[in-house]
């Protein structure tokens, strides 16, 4: 498998657009946002201001941190991704912050995914909707195919991931997932009593489960550099995705 240009240190958060209900969701946003500043590792996300996107690049950036934003140009064009809840909600990054921002403007969705996958070396996944969940499991695949061997780490929030825990475990139970793969999938369920979430260090703890990840254990299904004229592709695995 072809190396991607990923930092070594940079994680890619997916998360809602929206403002969350609970004040657990919105403090492990802020969780992680400063574990990656204390932590000195780049911050790759989707590039929005609202909802929970804006409270984990807002926390990178007022500790000094470094962030790249991933906007397709229809997106931005047509004023960002709006928060679904009230403008109230809107989660604006703060002029003060000490950290970088920069935006990469891309051409479509697909082209977002992949140059914030192929500039991660890992991913965490705060609660969110259809496109938080979509995101997941496609860098789960490509690890699960062999486009890349990077861990997925899930932040079991109040048990919001629960359901999708529960969706493998079916999925295994039918012959579907083979039972080696409950491991491309990391979830952190936190303290035992959900009462100690609101204030329990969800970004410490995912940043120690991607550096425990033992990915060398996963071997690539098939080689996605290799061309049906033999040749192989200069942009590596994920270039040809």
């Amino acid at each position: 498998m072809a190396s991607e240009p990923s930092t070594p240190m940079a994680i890619a958060v997916y998360c809602g657009s929206s403002a969350s209900k609970r004040q657990a969701h919105t403090n492990a946003a802020l969780s992680v946002g400063r574990a990656l500043a204390q932590q000195n590792r780049p911050l790759v996300y989707g590039g929005g201001s609202h909802g929970l996107m804006g409270i984990v690049s807002n926390a990178v950036l007022e500790g000094g941190g470094n962030v790249t934003g991933i906007i397709p140009f229809a997106i931005s064009a047509g004023g960002g991704e709006r928060s679904k809840t009230t403008e109230s909600d809107m989660m604006v990054v703060s002029a003060n912050a000490g950290g970088k921002m920069q935006t990469v403007m891309v051409d479509s969705m697909h082209e977002r995914k992949v140059a914030m996958a192929m500039r991660s070396a890992g991913f965490i996944g705060l609660p969110g909707g259809f496109g938080t969940y979509e995101e997941i499991f496609e860098v789960t695949t490509w690890t699960q195919l062999g486009i890349h061997n990077k861990p997925v780490v899930l932040l079991n929030v109040l048990s919001f991931f629960d359901p999708i825990r529960q969706l493998i475990e079916n999925g295994i139970a039918e012959g579907y997932i083979n039972p080696a793969s409950r491991r491309l999938i990391v979830f952190i369920d936190g303290p035992t009593s959900l009462d100690e979430h609101e204030n329990f260090d969800w970004g410490k703890a995912a940043l120690e489960a991607i550096d425990a990840w033992q990915g060398e254990d996963f071997k690539p299904l098939f080689d996605w550099t290799r061309r049906k004229d033999g040749t192989s592709s200069a942009q590596g695995s994920l270039g040809a995705s």
